[in-house]
C-alpha cells in the first residue's frame, strides 16, 4: 500500500452505491426528527414513566458551507514536459522496430520533429486567507506549472502568481490580483480531537466545490519522506482534484490542508492526511515575510522505542525518541547530547514517540536556545541546545519563469516548394510543436502560420521578428487543412 499525494487528474468517476438495511439502519438512527422512543416495560407496582430513548443527531454543515464556500477556490495549471525527438512519417506514428520509421528518421530531415515541450494540465483546490487575494494550497498543484488559474465560486478568474512553494511541508502560497475577496478563518489543530467532526471542500476529479464530511481518525501521523509534518488522519472522502483544499471543523476553521490519500487504488479508501493549518501558516508567514523558509536542525538520528528497549533504558514507559547518532560537531553534539539518550520534552513539549520531534524543532528559530529534559542512565539530565539551520531541503522561493520558447511558443520550419502547391500557399511555416500562449489558443503540430497582424510571414526570421515587435495580444491567421481562420493569442 503506497502513501499517494493528490496528483492532478482528468480521469471520470464512476460511482456505485450499494443501498440496503445497512443503510437504512444508519440512516433512521441518527435522525433526531424519526427516532421514536423505546417501549419499556413498566415493573409491577412501579408508576413510573417509560423513558425515552436518547437521540442523536447529525451536526449542521450547511451553515459552514454557505458562510465559508464563496473563500474555497478551483486552481487550474498548465505546464510543460520535454517531449523527445520523434520522426513524423506520411503515414503517421510508427514503431520504431518497423524499418519504415528508421527509413523517414534518416532520409525524410524535412519531416523530423525537433525536440520540444508537451503540455500538461491538471486542477486543484485552495482557499483565501486574506481579502487582498492570499491563497493557500499545496505545493504539489503548482510546482513546476507556466501558468495558474484561480477561480471563485462567483466564476471569476484570475491568473495568479505563486508567491513561492515548500516542497517539505507541501505548501505552496499564490497572490492574485483583487480585493475584498471573502476568506476562511484559521483555527488551532492542537484543540481538534480525535473523533471530531471534519468537513473538506474541493474539486475532486474536477467536480468544483464538492464536500465532504467525517471525522479525525487521528493526530500527528507520520507518513514516509514526510518528516516535518504531524498529519492530521481522517476518514472524509478526499480524492485528486481535493489537493489544497479546507479541511474544516465545525466553527468553520480551516484545521489543516487535504494532502495525500493512503491508497491502493489512487483514490479516496478511508486513510485521507491533512497538513494540520499551523505548520502552514508558519510557512506561509515566512514566505510573506522573506521568501523563503527556514528551519531548526539539531544534528541527531533518532528512532522509536519500544517495551524492550524502554526497559533496557530503565524507563517505565516507551516514550521519547532515542538518539541513535549524533552529527559530529553539530547543535546537539555541542550541548553533549550523546548516542543512548532519550530526548523526553523540547521546551517544555513532550515527546512522546520519535516522530513528534523533528517538527518541534523545525519550526524553531535557527539561533535560539531549547531546553532539552533527557533520559541518560537511569536518570533525567536537562541540556540548552543552541539550535542550527536546515540547509537544502526547501524550495521556497517561487522560479516558475518557463524555458525560453519564445513569446509565442511554437516550432516551425518554412515549407518547401511542393507543400506550397499541395497547401496553395506563397508562404507560411509549418507548427511542429505548439506550446505556451500558442498551445494555450489552440495552435496544434500541422497548421500553417500564414500572417501575423496582417502582415505575410515566408520565414521564421520573420516570424521572430514581428513577435518581437509586438504588444500583449496578436491575430494569427492560421490554415488549418482547408479552412484559414484567425486565432487570437495572448503573448507570454
Amino acid at each position: 500500500m503506497n502513501t499517494t499525494a493528490l496528483k492532478l487528474s482528468s480521469a471520470a468517476l464512476a460511482v456505485a452505491l450499494a443501498v440496503g438495511g445497512g443503510y437504512e439502519f444508519a440512516r433512521h438512527s441518527v435522525s433526531s426528527a424519526h427516532a421514536a422512543p423505546a417501549v419499556v416495560s413498566p415493573q409491577v407496582g412501579s408508576s413510573a414513566a417509560p423513558l425515552a430513548a436518547p437521540t442523536i443527531s447529525m451536526p449542521n454543515f450547511e451553515s459552514i458551507v454557505e458562510r465559508y464556500g464563496p473563500a474555497v477556490v478551483n486552481i487550474s495549471v498548465e505546464g510543460t514536459v520535454k517531449a523527445s525527438t520523434r520522426g513524423v512519417s506520411p503515414f503517421g506514428n510508427l514503431d520504431p522496430n518497423d524499418p519504415f520509421s528508421q527509413f523517414f528518421r534518416r532520409f525524410g530531415p524535412q519531416l523530423q520533429m525537433p525536440q520540444g515541450e508537451q503540455m500538461v494540465r491538471g486542477q486543484g483546490s485552495g482557499f483565501i486567507v486574506s481579502p487582498d487575494g492570499v491563497i493557500l494550497t499545496n505545493a504539489h498543484v503548482v510546482s513546476g506549472a507556466d501558468v495558474v488559474k484561480v477561480k471563485l465560486t462567483d466564476k471569476r478568474e484570475f491568473t495568479a502568481k505563486v508567491i513561492g512553494i515548500d516542497k517539505p511541508t507541501d505548501v505552496a502560497v499564490l497572490k492574485i490580483d483583487a480585493t475584498g475577496l471573502p476568506t476562511v478563518p484559521l483555527g488551532d489543530p492542537s484543540s481538534a480531537r480525535v473523533g471530531d467532526w471534519v468537513l473538506a471542500i474541493g474539486s475532486p476529479f474536477g467536480f468544483e466545490n464538492s464536500v465532504t464530511a467525517g471525522i479525525i481518525s487521528a493526530k500527528s501521523r507520520s507518513l514516509p519522506d514526510e518528516g516535518y509534518v504531524p498529519f492530521i488522519q481522517t476518514d472524509v472522502a478526499v480524492n485528486p482534484g481535493n489537493s489544497g483544499g479546507p479541511l474544516l471543523n465545525l466553527k468553520g476553521e480551516v484545521v489543516g490542508i487535504n494532502s495525500q490519500i493512503y491508497s491502493r487504488s489512487g483514490g479516496y479508501q478511508g486513510l485521507s492526511f491533512a497538513i494540520p493549518i499551523d505548520v502552514a501558516a508558519q510557512v506561509k508567514d515566512q514566505i510573506l515575510a522573506s521568501g523563503k523558509v527556514t528551519r531548526g536542525r539539531m544534528g541527531v538520528m533518532i528512532q522509536d522505542l519500544n517495551q524492550g528497549l524502554a526497559q533496557s533504558f530503565g524507563l517505565k514507559s516507551a516514550n521519547g525518541a532515542l538518539v541513535s547518532q549524533v552529527e559530529k560537531d553539530g547543535p546537539a553534539a555541542k550541548a553533549g547530547l550523546e548516542p543512548g539518550d532519550v530526548i523526553l520534552s523540547v521546551d517544555g513539549n513532550t515527546i512522546n514517540d520519535s516522530s513528534d520531534l523533528p517538527p518541534l524543532v523545525a519550526a524553531m528559530k535557527p539561533g535560539s536556545k531549547a531546553a532539552l529534559s533527557v533520559w541518560r542512565k537511569g536518570a533525567r539530565q536537562d541540556l540548552s541546545v543552541t539550535v542550527g539551520e536546515l540547509k537544502d531541503t526547501q524550495t521556497a522561493a517561487n522560479d516558475s519563469t518557463p524555458a525560453d520558447q519564445g513569446r509565442l511558443g511554437v516550432a516551425v520550419r518554412p515549407l518547401t516548394p511542393d507543400e506550397q502547391q499541395q497547401t496553395d500557399t506563397k508562404g507560411g511555416l509549418l507548427v511542429l510543436d505548439a506550446a505556451g500562449p500558442a498551445a494555450r489558443a489552440g495552435i496544434q503540430q500541422g497548421d500553417l502560420i500564414l500572417a501575423v497582424n496582417g502582415k505575410a510571414i515566408e520565414s521564421v526570421e520573420q516570424l521572430k521578428s514581428v513577435i518581437g515587435k509586438s504588444g500583449k495580444h496578436i491575430a494569427v491567421l492560421v490554415q488549418r487543412q482547408d479552412a484559414r481562420i484567425f486565432v487570437p493569442i495572448e503573448l507570454g
